[in-house]
């Protein structure tokens, strides 16, 4: 089952692809978490312990040009558009309670696409990861859907765009669900988070219609509160949990009538 998740950074995307991984790792799946936003905190999350000193594979530079042939940073050389990446799971993946968590780092330079050679192995190592593994495999994404291409979107079973009560948030909804049809991907849903009140749910469900909604998070403090004292998040609101919980049995339910999980 391989699961990808964006929006509007802030709104808790992290937090969600967190607590799903350990909620399929506690279920008996094997699951490999993939931190593909720049701002890289889906380690943290998961409560990896020493996050800060876990190297990006965007950032290994003999890694790069020993699978593609050309160093980061190089101009007018010419690199491998496939390099082999099926190995690297095995041997760049980073273990925790039952998580195999993998840190990507940034594809894009300046705002810009990235034709270079730390992007085309990030690329090819997201298709692989996708295509050919049999694990849950769960993406953390920023604001975007750059780690996909239209040769891999039809794999993912779920784009989840978590959102907030928020028109900016709304905003960045619409854009992303765009995006993804622009490459074939139509298995987007929509998770709302930090919900205080019924007008909350409401508000989110009048301005995104046609969307399905996988489930809705209340807002708790006592989440913000562990993330601050470096908790674990897993075990700061039973609401929370609950909630996940449940949005990760509507994601296994369509997947079994799907027919891709048992």
């Amino acid at each position: 089952m391989k699961i990808a998740i964006s929006g509007k950074g802030g709104v808790g995307k992290t937090l969600l692809a967190a607590l799903l991984s350990r909620t399929f790792a506690e279920s008996g799946y094997s699951v490999i978490a993939i931190d593909a936003d720049p701002d890289s905190n889906l380690a943290a999350a998961l409560g990896f312990p020493h996050p800060e000193t876990i190297t990006p594979i965007s950032e290994m530079d003999d890694l790069i040009e020993e699978r593609t042939g050309m160093r980061p940073g190089q101009s007018g050389a010419m690199f491998k558009l496939n390099p082999r990446v099926d190995d690297l799971p095995d041997k760049y993946s980073l273990e925790y309670n039952g998580i195999r968590l993998m840190v990507m780092g940034r594809i894009k330079k300046g705002g810009t696409g990235c034709y270079c050679p730390e992007g085309t192995l990030l690329k090819a190592l997201a298709t692989h990861l996708l295509l050919a593994r049999n694990e849950v495999v769960i993406l953390d994404m920023e604001a975007g859907i750059e780690h996909l291409g239209r040769g891999t979107a039809q794999i993912v079973d779920k784009l989840i765009v978590a959102v907030e009560p928020g028109r900016r948030s709304l905003e960045t909804a619409h854009r992303i669900a765009k995006l993804a049809k622009d490459i074939d991907l139509h298995n987007i849903a929509i998770v709302g988070n930090k919900l205080r009140s019924q007008a909350d749910r409401e508000f989110l469900v009048s301005n995104l219609p046609g969307f399905e909604f996988l489930g809705f998070i209340p807002y708790d403090q006592a989440v913000v509160d562990a993330d601050q004292a470096n908790l674990p998040i897993f075990d700061a609101s039973r609401q929370v949990i609950t909630e996940v919980r449940n949005i990760y049995q509507a994601l296994v339910s369509a997947a079994q009538i799907s027919g891709v999980v048992n």
